[in-house]
């Protein structure tokens, strides 16, 4: 998302100009929240298009007219044009973060901001975007920085390949005078190299955005034939004058409300880039093929009007500035209106303004600093980067995975008649007693003596299935059974489920061994045991969760299925017939769904029991505990309504004779307002995954409601 324009070398274009300040708008808007305009997020794809389109027509006019391209100058140029500015941004957003951020968060800022300075932030959140631990975190501070990643990777590789086009010419002698290269023969010779480029990238994003959508939103090469679709209408650039004035304008016209329509169909739950980002590049690449000949009856017309062309110049500043406000603003006040982040955005026209005016042109244009350039890049990239090393001092000691406390906890003492005796103690669930509901130890406070894990530590305080590689990731689909407790035990229990089931281990991993039984867990992020397809992060089933139902009931059902299988998990939007449903037939859906499952387990003879999934809160716990230690009672949320995503798991057990529905909500929320801390245990490490702390205080109330299972 870059502003190149005459300062480059490159023709001016009043309509690229504008374009620029139309995918600017659409992406602010979009991550402003207005609901109108759900993929305002496309106005980035418009930025490829344009980036390709520029550069390489500079690169191209270059290998033309001397045969030869010069790398140093091509990276002096941007240089100077991209660093500066991104490195006041990237020091900014330390300080940001350290004025507004939650202090759970400075960490990770900090190696936001290294991987931003160093140009590779669009693989950190790919990584992050398909681990489970960190899928659901809060947006980074630096997030947008991930389509400036994209664009300098690929402008590492792109003139390295035009020179080596270039040279297998050259050395065909397809030369005229003065070192000349025929025009025809390269231009011919830079598309078969571009299509080499992008027809691979362009079916990888369609495989990739259907399989992993998470990934394939940052990753280069699903992007690249974006930018390879700009290029190709460069290399063709003085054929595209010869369109016919009408047919040009009609084509800008079209190019424009395809831009826009894509904003407005476009949707966040939909696989993207794949086949869908076909839309606004493609509406894009009709703007700039048309714009030439066209005139001013194309949409030159609007797009070159002067405001359009004041903010098609600033986009670039305005895009690093926009999104580090919104998230500062938002962890500041909580989550925005449409209103209120339409207001930071415009806002944010105020630092745009002085960094480019102030930054940006007196770097750009100086006739001193070519001189200097390597040293200029050097200060950009280096201040953010040893400023982001000093920022980890803030957190200094950095956090360190809380003590295994659960396993320091002294163990279940089982009488002889087979019961879980309470311990006599104030931690955890234990100071609730047997009546946890009319106990005032679980009503919500603001202070507390001390919190078990500390807020900084909670997201570390994890189930072993994450330390032992026992959670499959969004596209795997093999079983992988994890055993804990009495290998050798006749007794096998079975834990089965997503995240939500997997934070039910600590506690079960306590009752299992007491009892001497063997524990296994089968467990797969984002995918409950159903045998419904179901919706992950995008309106198309999850068809690895489906294969891995498939395979793990296979297991359940077949001659070693367990004596006892436990069944936990968030819930989720069934698609029975491949499509999402809304409304009241969706929450249907839900229920039917999950208890045909429980029914079909049951029929095969497997003794199964369910854990009514636990609270689900607004925001994240620990964060919140981290920012208001001296009033933890911000911190906490309507009981009913936190129980709410879990009503149609209570519905589905009703009249289930075979199947055993266990709910200890009442030991994690007890009160008409779910504590953030009870008995001295920080309850979640997240928004709705339990401490393992706190998940081992809870064992012996598993045990009770379990024991008749057990016997």
């Amino acid at each position: 998302m870059k502003r190149w324009g005459h300062g480059d070398g490159s023709n001016f274009r009043g309509d690229i100009e504008g374009m620029r300040a139309l995918a600017v708008v659409l992406v602010l808007i979009g991550h402003a929240g207005v609901n109108g305009l759900p993929g305002g997020f496309v106005g980035v794809d418009v930025f490829f298009v344009i980036s390709g389109f520029l550069i390489t027509g500079m690169l191209v006019r270059e290998l033309a007219d001397t045969g030869r391209i010069s790398i140093v100058d091509f990276y002096t140029r941007r240089a100077r044009r991209l660093l500066p500015a991104a490195g006041v941004v990237l020091v900014a957003s330390l300080l940001l973060a350290y004025l507004f951020l939650p202090r759970l968060r400075w960490s990770s800022t900090g190696w936001d901001v290294l991987a931003s300075g160093l140009y590779a932030m669009n693989w950190r959140l790919a990584e992050q975007a398909v681990n489970y631990l960190q899928a659901d975190e809060a947006p980074s501070i630096l997030q947008h920085f991930w389509s400036l990643a994209v664009e300098e990777q690929f402008y590492l590789i792109w003139p390295m390949l035009l020179l080596v086009l270039a040279r297998t010419l050259r050395r065909r002698r397809h030369r005229l005078d003065r070192g000349r290269l025929d025009r025809g023969r390269l231009e011919r010779r830079l598309l078969i190299g571009l299509a080499l480029v992008a027809i691979p990238s362009l079916a990888w994003s369609i495989h990739l955005s259907e399989a992993n959508p998470a990934r394939a939103y940052f990753v280069t090469t699903t992007r690249m034939w974006e930018l390879a679709l700009g290029a190709g209408l460069a290399i063709l650039g003085r054929h595209l004058i010869r369109i016919p004035r009408v047919l040009a304008a009609a084509l800008g016209w079209a190019g424009v409300a395809a831009i826009v329509v894509a904003a407005l169909v476009t949707t966040p739950d939909l696989p993207f880039p794949g086949h869908l980002a076909l839309l606004p590049t493609l509406g894009a690449a009709a703007v700039i093929a048309a714009g030439a000949a066209a005139g001013r009856a194309g949409p030159v017309l609007l797009l070159g009007l002067p405001p359009m062309r004041a903010l098609g110049a600033l986009s670039y500043s305005l895009y690093l500035w926009h999104w580090p406000l919104l998230v500062a603003a938002e962890a500041k006040f909580g989550e925005l209106r449409p209103a209120a982040g339409l207001a930071v955005v415009a806002l944010s026209v105020v630092p745009a303004a002085l960094t480019y005016r102030f930054v940006e042109n007196p770097i750009r244009f100086s006739v001193v600093l070519p001189r200097q350039a390597a040293q200029l890049g050097a200060l950009a990239t280096g201040a953010p980067v040893i400023a982001a090393l000093l920022f980890q001092l803030t957190v200094w000691p950095p956090a360190r995975p809380p003590s295994d406390i659960a396993a320091m906890m002294p163990p279940l003492d089982i009488s002889a008649s087979g019961s879980a005796e309470p311990r006599r103690s104030n931690f955890g669930a234990d100071v609730l007693g047997r009546k946890p509901r009319s106990s005032p130890a679980g009503v919500p406070v603001d202070r507390v003596d001390t919190i078990t894990p500390d807020a900084l530590s909670a997201p570390l305080d994890l189930p072993d299935t994450y330390r032992q590689d026992c959670l499959l990731e969004v596209t795997e689909y093999e079983p992988r059974p994890c055993s804990y407790g009495d290998p050798n035990s006749s007794f096998t229990m079975v834990l089965a489920g997503d995240s939500h089931a997997a934070h039910w281990l600590p506690a079960l991993k306590a009752v299992a061994e007491a009892n001497k039984w063997r524990l296994i867990t089968q467990i797969k992020g984002s995918c409950p045991v159903e045998n419904t397809p179901v919706l992950y992060k995008t309106n198309t089933p999850f068809d690895a969760c489906t294969e891995w139902n498939k395979r793990l009931r296979a297991t359940l059902t077949g001659p070693d299925k367990p004596q006892l299988l436990i069944l936990s998990s968030l819930t989720y939007q069934p698609v029975p017939k491949g499509e999402p449903l809304q409304g009241v037939a969706a929450l249907r859906a839900r229920t039917d769904a999950l208890r045909d499952t429980w029914s079909e387990l049951a029929d095969a003879g497997v003794r199964t029991v369910v854990i009514r999934d636990t609270p689900y809160f607004p925001f994240n716990v620990a964060e919140c505990v981290s920012k208001n230690p001296e009033k933890l009672t911000r911190c906490s949320a309507p009981r009913e309504k936190a129980l709410e995503i879990s009503q149609p798991q209570a519905e589905a057990a009703k009249g289930l004779d075979d199947i055993r529905f266990v709910d200890l909500n009442d030991a994690i929320c007890p009160a008409e307002r779910c504590a953030p801390v009870i008995g001295g245990v920080l309850i979640y490490r997240d928004a709705a995954h339990l401490t393992a702390t706190y998940s081992r205080t809870l064992a012996p109330r598993l045990h009770e409601a379990l024991r008749e299972d057990l016997n």
